[in-house]
């Protein structure tokens, strides 16, 4: 799982990379908030990041805003990392949209349960929206007959709903994506089809 972080001061950065990297994340490091603006347009960029609150160029609040106004980027899970520890300050980066809020100086144990949460979350979405994509995907490939279908006991025509009777054939071509062939089941066979043939076999004239 990759993860980004974006944090100014270098000594935070590199024990933020650091352990990272020894749970077992493969770390994308930035230095600001541009800088972390930038590798979230990438078509891979990591789906879990790490903001400093108190950044250059942007902050994480702003980071946070804009992710959440980005079409495909919005369901990014956002840790915010800051020094501030007032209510006030909290309120305001939960308000930016952000997931989770840890203070500096931070715990080392609580950082990777935080973070492990969320990637969870993140990996939860994930199923979710590829569960969304299969129920897409069939419903697009098949259309659904719903309600009751009013067929006639003898010849079998259907009516919809004008009122109009239609054969079987015609009434699934309109109202479905189903392609029709047309075949004989082995009772119709035996009690039809096979009966006509030996009538007309009889009836052949002698060579």
């Amino acid at each position: 799982m990759r993860i980004l972080i974006a944090e100014d001061d270098a000594e935070t950065n590199r024990l933020l990379k650091a352990l990272l990297a020894k749970w077992g994340y493969e770390v994308v490091s930035t230095r600001d908030g541009a800088e972390a603006w930038e590798a979230l347009q990438a078509t891979d960029a990591p789906s879990l990041i790490i903001l400093d609150v108190m950044m250059p160029y942007l902050s994480g609040i702003e980071v946070c805003q804009r992710l959440r106004q980005t079409p495909g980027r919005d369901m990014t899970y956002v840790i915010l990392l800051t020094a501030k520890t007032s209510k006030e300050d909290t309120v305001a980066g939960l308000a930016a949209g952000a997931d989770d809020y840890i203070t500096k100086p931070f715990d080392i144990q609580e950082l990777r349960a935080r973070v492990q949460v969320g990637l969870r979350i993140v990996e939860l979405q994930a199923s979710l929206a590829e569960r969304v994509r299969e129920l897409e995907e069939a419903l697009s490939q098949v259309k659904q007959l719903r309600g009751l279908l009013p067929i006639c006991s003898y010849c079998k025509k259907i009516r919809d709903d004008q009122n109009y009777w239609q054969k079987v054939e015609s009434y699934l071509s309109q109202h479905s994506d189903a392609r029709i062939s047309h075949s004989v089941c082995p009772d119709c066979y035996a009690e039809i089809v096979k009966p006509e043939l030996e009538k007309l076999h009889r009836q052949k004239p002698p060579q």
